[in-house]
C-alpha cells in the first residue's frame, strides 16, 4: 500500500489519546514501534520497522507499506471515535 507520509502523520495526530498504547497492547508490540510506523524517529530504539519504504515526493514522500496491520487498526479506532 501506498501512502503519503503527511496522510500518514495526519491519521497518527487524528488518534484519540491513548491510542498508540492501545495499539501496540492489542498486537503484543512496543509502542515505540507504533509510534516509528506513524513517522517516528527514535535513534535510541530498536524498534527498526520493517517493511516501511520510504521514498521522496510530494506530501512528505510516499511511504510504502507492507504489512498494514497497524494503519488498519488506527483506522478501526479513528472509525469507532466518530461513532460516538
Amino acid at each position: 500500500m501506498n501512502i503519503t507520509f503527511n496522510k500518514l502523520r495526519e491519521i497518527k495526530h487524528s488518534l484519540p489519546h491513548g491510542s498508540i498504547s492501545k495499539i501496540a497492547n492489542e498486537l503484543e508490540i512496543d509502542e515505540q514501534y507504533v509510534r516509528n510506523y506513524f513517522g517516528g524517529t527514535d535513534i535510541h530504539s530498536r524498534s527498526d520497522i520493517a517493511g516501511i519504504h520510504k521514498q521522496p515526493g510530494p506530501d512528505g514522500g510516499i511511504v510504502n507499506i507492507e504489512d498494514t496491520t497497524i494503519l488498519e487498526k488506527a483506522q478501526q479506532i479513528l472509525r469507532e471515535s466518530q461513532l460516538v
